[in-house]
């Protein structure tokens, strides 16, 4: 790794603002007090060793979750600056812990060139928003120490011994009167720690979790590959059209990083980073890239008269279909926008995107053929499909406009036309669609039965969507197209539920429906509309006394507990499985899955769209042998299984 030859001492720690506001108010800081904000405490503290790292003095980072919920953190980077910081006159590394927006990360010239995390603000905001905080350095030949209970020092910087290595080791109980939960997820931080890896090339990050004795998790990640090795990883259960990613690279004032890889799928999976922070809004970068991309293609094909001179050029959508890239940039000073700002506004950066992958992907393709053919058979073939499906599309509008109404016939519709109190359930099924009509509430409650299976669209382009009869009532009762014309402002319910049974059958629906969803109605699930009906699973009734509905096994044990504490026992008491809604009359199904006040309903979140989009490509996609894998690591855990 480069080394950017300045001092990193007490000079380039600034000091902005002091800490008392985070305590208040913590989602300012961290986004939310829930499990989320919680990990983003972890996430704080590793970006310190990655900024040692990407200024080429760390190369080595150990998160270890402990019992108790305590993180720690160690680095073999420089170690944080112990001498006495020349404004606050305490020392720097408690400057650091104590001192909002203290951190070496701001100003041209200061400890680093480019930063991730939250400006600076990440030391002190853990700190503030813990229990207690233990900050160890070894730096200058010897070990020093200090001690934080909620933000205020309890032990002052001290010397407690000599060492011959440097690097910071950091350990922290969150404070459990501002988190909601203190219970850690080692696959959520595993998976940030495998991204952080994959972003920083050649440096070794290993977590492993102590919680339970017995059964101790540790995975370590370490790519010298870099993104090359990441767009590996995401298509890993893909068919590719060439073996080995394009890889383009660019050091100066906007250092650029870019992989691709094209595959014989039919989305487009896009991922793009600014100092290893995920824009998923994208931003200038992106933008910069998808001009150039549809440039770069078209101009090739025009030269060697793969596109002839009456033909149109290809759009951005076509050159995109089944690619796989990811784009890392580094930027001095980024400003993000955007509802989550998570998008980058510099503009700058869209020309030096553009121009760096003008250049080196022409070149590219001039030297690689093949894989230049492959590709734009690929595009031209989807070029053809977008135009059949818009030919499909304006067929449907015209069927739809020559019919009396719009909407789908076996759509039961309510009696609202206000989509925030609107709701769709999407049944499996004609008994069950029958109870839910009979159950529901007019007002503010619709059903749209689904017959058969639907078409598995991770196999499908979108000219087989439109026009589907399986897929075309839930399009057209949804109100607001699919694909690139899908219009999030045109949707005609706040939620949209699916409901299905709780079998392998009820399961598989749910399946193709998300699948539909994920792939041509993103924008319902990043909005947060799509939610999952929760059927009880069980019954337990006894004369005299009202039905108790349970949701899962351990509801159902709970309920015999209680019942037995009240003198009723097992053998009193009726025992109904359900095995599917068509099983509950009107009034059960209103009052288990469908009444807003006692109903559990799930919603479907993009909190991990890579890890979504590689299990619809491995359950959905055409590569048999790692389903099978999948099926055979998983089948110990499954439950409820009807044979």
């Amino acid at each position: 790794m480069e080394k950017f030859e300045h001092k990193y001492g007490a000079d380039q720690i600034q000091v902005l603002e002091g800490l008392e506001a985070v305590r208040k108010r913590p989602g300012m800081y961290i986004g939310s007090t829930s499990v989320r904000g919680l990990h983003h405490l972890v996430y704080e503290i590793v970006d310190n060793g990655v900024d040692e790292a990407l200024a080429g003095y760390c190369t080595e980072i150990n998160v270890t979750i402990e019992p108790g919920n305590i993180i720690s953190v160690q680095d073999n980077g420089r170690g944080i600056p112990v001498e006495i910081h020349p404004k606050t006159h305490i020392s720097t590394a408690e400057t650091v812990y104590t001192v909002l927006h203290a951190g070496g990360k701001f100003g041209g010239d200061s400890g680093y060139k480019v930063s991730g995390g939250l400006h600076g603000v990440g030391a002190s905001v853990v700190n503030a928003l813990s229990t207690w905080t233990e900050v160890t350095i070894d730096r200058d030949g010897g070990k020093y120490q200090m001690k934080f209970e909620e933000g205020k020092t309890v032990q002052k910087l001290e010397k407690i011994g000599n060492s011959d290595k440097t690097g910071t080791l950091v350990r922290f109980l969150a404070d459990d009167k501002i988190f909601e939960t203190l219970e850690y997820e080692f696959e959520v931080l595993e998976k940030r720690l495998r991204e952080i890896a994959f972003l920083t090339k050649g440096i070794k990050i290993t977590i492993e979790d102590k919680r339970d004795e017995e059964n101790i998790k540790k995975s370590e990640f370490c790519y010298e590959g870099g993104l090359v090795s990441f767009v590996e990883f995401l298509n890993k259960n893909k068919d590719k059209l060439h073996q080995n990613p394009i890889y383009i690279e660019k050091s100066g004032e906007v250092p650029v990083e870019i992989a691709i890889q094209y595959t014989t799928t039919y989305s487009e999976n896009v991922y793009t980073f600014v100092n290893n922070i995920n824009t998923v809004e994208g931003g200038t970068h992106l933008e910069g890239f998808k001009r150039a991309l549809t440039k770069v293609f078209n101009d090739y094909a025009r030269n060697h008269n793969i596109l002839k001179e009456k033909e149109p050029n290809l759009q951005g959508e076509d050159i995109r279909e089944g690619i796989t890239v990811v784009v890392s940039v580094k930027v001095k000073e980024p400003q993000f926008e955007g509802q989550t700002k998570t998008k980058l506004g510099n503009s700058e950066v869209t020309g030096v995107v553009q121009s760096m992958v003008n250049e080196a992907l022409s070149t590219f393709l001039e030297e690689n053929p093949s894989v230049a053919k492959a590709v734009l058979d690929k595009c031209i073939s989807a070029s053809r499909a977008r135009e059949a499906a818009r030919k499909a599309r304006e067929l449907a509008r015209k069927k739809s406009q020559m019919e009396v109404s719009t909407l789908p016939g076996k759509l039961a519709d309510c009696s609202s036309k206000n989509p925030e109190e609107c709701e769709v359930y999407i049944v499996e099924g004609d008994s069950a669609g029958g109870s839910a009509k009979q159950g529901r509430d007019r007002k503010f409650q619709a059903i749209l039965p689904l017959w058969g299976k639907m078409l598995n669209v991770e196999k499908a382009r979108a000219d087989k969507i439109y026009g589907n009869d399986k897929l075309n009532p839930v399009i057209l009762a949804v109100g607001a197209g699919i694909g690139s014309d899908f219009d999030i402002t045109k949707i005609r319910y706040g939620k949209v539920i699916i409901m299905a049974d709780a079998d392998v059958d009820g399961a598989h629906i749910r399946t193709l429906l998300l699948t539909f969803f994920f792939r041509y109605m993103r924008p319902l699930i990043e909005n947060g509309n799509v939610f999952l009906a929760q059927p009880p699973l069980y019954k337990l009734s006894k004369k005299g006394m009202e039905d108790i509905y349970c949701y899962t096994d351990e509801d159902l044990d709970k309920a015999y507990k209680d019942l037995e504490e009240k003198g009723i026992s097992r053998d009193q008491l009726g025992l109904q499985r359900y095995k599917g809604l068509g099983e509950m009359n009107p009034e059960q199904l209103w009052e288990t899955t469908m009444n807003p006040e006692t109903r559990i309903l799930v919603k479907v979140t993009m909190d991990d769209a890579i890890k979504a989009d590689e299990t619809f490509t491995l359950l959905m996609g055409d590569e048999v042998e790692p389903r099978r894998e999948f099926i055979e690591q998983n089948a110990k855990y499954v439950k409820n299984l009807d044979i």
